[in-house]
């Protein structure tokens, strides 16, 4: 469960059996079939949730996905595979009800018409229906997950001491480019770097992104393996005094220049106009803090408070303003005698980048086979919004601010003859992921069945 959904545990009353709260009254609902014009929005996203399951969610699409090729007929598909997954619900009165499992789609949709969850988390495949660990052989500690998505998440509130235009709950797309350029990093480095082919991403309903990785490879990784992976990508180790705290070296790792390129690219282009990260002297103490040479502070800011900036006809006074520092730190780098200090000044203005852009990674979700997350396709209870799939390759096109509540979809299903804006949401599941997974799952469940001809048996 990510830190954006999870409430304090004291305020969240637990249970481990579906069938403690098998009879716990569910929330009003809206009416099963809406009259003609009806008007959703005076609906709360509570009371929308009975018609959102069973006339919006896209269970089959999900089931496929989590099925990984095993829902077929083939030879070597594991028909058990998928009541072997966990799935949580949260219910009304944040009863938080763990070790679901469901044979296939219609089944899961049935549950959540039934029960209405205000979320859906995913947790791993055990080595056992998760309703029946009880009954295994060495009771709960014979219980074990032997498979999970690799999965990352980044929330905005982490960002909060860099931007400008908001915080906490706050995400827009002025501050939209960071989680973009996330994406961008994280995509490229886990395709190039790591081989991986299946990545997932997914909007989080309010102020962050989740990347689900879904490789064969991916999911049987250890949790020292998982670890590993995510320190890969940790170049933000947090702040101390102000200051990002960066994994960065005198030269540059291959990724992290890679990294670096990108980063720089929206540095200028978004993030600095965006932010007006130098607009003011509130805003500009805080990059200057950066630079390790006290004369060149002074000499930007005397500069940047007196108004003498170059300005180009294109820039931003902000754009402007970091052309202004790039150029006083290389002056100051290039006459400096001490290789230490010029060192320095030569990092800080990628450190700087850096500081300001690179992802932010919430590490403890990264790292085990059995942490839950939320699921594709819920709805945020608190906005209303879709979590919905994220092409990678147009993230930067993605605007939060557009993205469809339940109440606006139920509203264009009824007005529009059935078609929504939830219809655009799956097209980007199918298109950015789940088509490719399925051809490579049958590829696999293919590649089974030649490896199982081929072994000797003792059949005349």
């Amino acid at each position: 469960m990510t830190a954006e959904d999870a409430g304090p545990a004291a305020k969240r009353a637990r249970t481990d059996d579906a069938a403690e709260v098998a009879d716990a009254p569910m929330p009003d609902a809206a009416p099963d079939a809406a009259s003609e014009g009806e008007d959703f929005a005076k609906y709360t996203v509570t009371e929308l949730m009975k018609l959102y399951y069973s006339r919006l969610f896209p269970h089959q699409d999900f089931a496929k996905w989590l099925a990984y090729g095993n829902d077929s007929k083939h030879a070597q598909a594991d028909s058990q595979y998928f009541q072997r997954r966990e799935f949580c619900f949260t219910l009304e009165g944040d009863i938080f009800v763990r070790y679901q499992s469901f044979k296939d789609g219609d089944e899961l949709q049935a549950a959540l018409v039934r029960r209405l969850p205000a979320k859906i988390d995913i947790g791993p495949v055990y080595n056992v229906d998760p309703q029946r660990r009880a009954a295994v052989a060495g009771g709960e500690r014979a219980f074990a997950p032997v498979e999970r998505e690799l999965v990352f998440d980044i929330d905005m509130t982490d960002y909060d001491s860099v931007r400008t235009c908001g915080k906490e709950g706050h995400i827009c797309h002025l501050c939209w480019p960071l989680m973009a350029v996330a994406i961008k990093i994280l995509d490229e480095g886990l395709r190039e770097d790591f081989g991986f082919n299946h990545l997932l991403w997914v909007f989080s309903g309010r102020r962050g992104i989740h990347c689900w990785v879904c490789d064969d490879r991916a999911r049987q990784l250890t949790d020292e393996q998982r670890s590993s992976i995510a320190t890969y990508f940790a170049v933000y180790k947090g702040e101390e005094k102000g200051l990002a705290k960066l994994a960065l070296s005198y030269i540059h790792h291959p990724a992290v220049q890679r990294a670096l390129e990108a980063l720089n690219e929206t540095w200028i282009e978004t993030i600095l106009p965006n932010q007006e990260l130098l607009e003011n002297e509130g805003n500009w103490e805080a990059v200057l803090a950066y630079i390790p040479d006290e004369d060149v502070r002074d000499t930007l800011r005397s500069r940047w408070q007196a108004g003498r900036v170059l300005k180009m006809a294109d820039d931003s006074i902000n754009v402007a303003r970091w052309h202004d520092l790039v150029a006083e730190v290389d002056k100051a780098a290039h006459k400096e005698k001490d290789l230490k200090r010029k060192g320095a000044l030569s990092r800080c203005k990628d450190e700087v980048v850096f500081a300001y852009t690179y992802p932010r990674l919430d590490m403890e979700v990264s790292k085990k086979m059995n942490h839950l997350l939320k699921a594709p396709f819920c709805i945020h209870p608190k906005t209303g919004k879709v979590c919905v799939p994220i092409h990678p390759e147009r993230a930067f096109d993605f605007d939060p601010d557009t993205v469809p509540t339940v109440a606006q979809l139920l509203t264009e299903l009824d007005s529009n003859n059935g078609k929504s804006s939830m219809d655009d949401a799956v097209e980007v599941f199918h298109e950015a992921f789940l088509d490719k997974l399925q051809l490579a799952s049958r590829e696999t469940l293919a590649a089974k069945a030649r490896s199982a001809a081929a072994k000797p048996t003792l059949a005349w």
